[in-house]
């Protein structure tokens, strides 16, 4: 492995993660190498600890897998799992809406300070602040339908460590980010139940990236 720059301690699992969701989409970290603990900790200079959390929540979303008595190696970085990922995110949500916007549920004070951390971040460039505030947004609309097993469903999908994957690989206008997600809270603040599902339907559709769109409609080549 490269030499590396030891990391600010605050969130340090979360940077390392990041840092090396960085090298794998990059192709600095190769499929089917080898990801040894002792060598990432030392390269950061940290414990083992926050390493092997890091190594875990990438394992979940599928760049890396643990091979009994062997150790962590790279996967091959295909898209597919993300793609699947938010396919079933934007059904996820869009249920979400249909329930908490007729119920009026939703918390708009935290949905309009939401929008505002995400402006802040893209002025600033920060993309894990708004891949935080993004997520943070979604999960007031998922917390608000008030159904259990919507909301567990919605987090078994690991959403941060999603969402930081794919900004990182998909490197969207952040200026972007904050504008789709402006129109959404302004057709929720309307009472437009249409409207919005078909916003949160196409927002996370976006992301899938498949040939097609939430309403089958091909998608321009690229």
């Amino acid at each position: 492995m490269t030499e590396t720059q030891p990391l600010p301690r605050l969130t340090l699992s979360r940077q390392i993660r990041d840092a090396l969701v960085r090298r794998i989409v990059s192709g600095e970290l190769e499929p089917g190498e080898r990801l040894v603990e002792t060598r990432i900790a030392e390269s950061y200079g940290t414990s083992q600890a926050p390493v092997r959390e890091a190594l875990r929540e990438l394992e979940t979303i599928g760049l890396v897998e643990t091979r009994p008595r062997r150790g962590t190696f790279v996967r091959h970085f295909i898209q597919q799992t993300l793609r699947e990922s938010y396919v079933v995110r934007a059904a996820l949500e869009e249920a979400a809406t249909r329930l908490a916007l007729p119920a009026r549920t939703l918390p708009f004070d935290a949905l309009r300070a939401d929008v505002a951390a995400m402006r802040a971040a893209a002025c600033g460039g920060d993309i894990q602040a708004i891949g935080a505030a993004s997520v943070s947004f979604h999960r007031h609309v998922v917390d608000a339908a008030h159904n259990e097993l919507l909301k567990h469903a919605w987090e078994a999908l690991q959403i941060e460590a999603r969402t930081a994957v794919t900004l990182l690989a998909v490197e969207p206008a952040l200026d972007d980010v904050a504008d789709e997600h402006e129109e959404l809270l302004t057709a929720l603040l309307a009472g437009d139940l249409d409207a919005a599902c078909q916003l949160t339907r196409d927002h996370q559709w976006h992301y899938a990236d498949l040939p097609h769109d939430a309403h089958g409609r091909a998608r321009e080549a690229r």
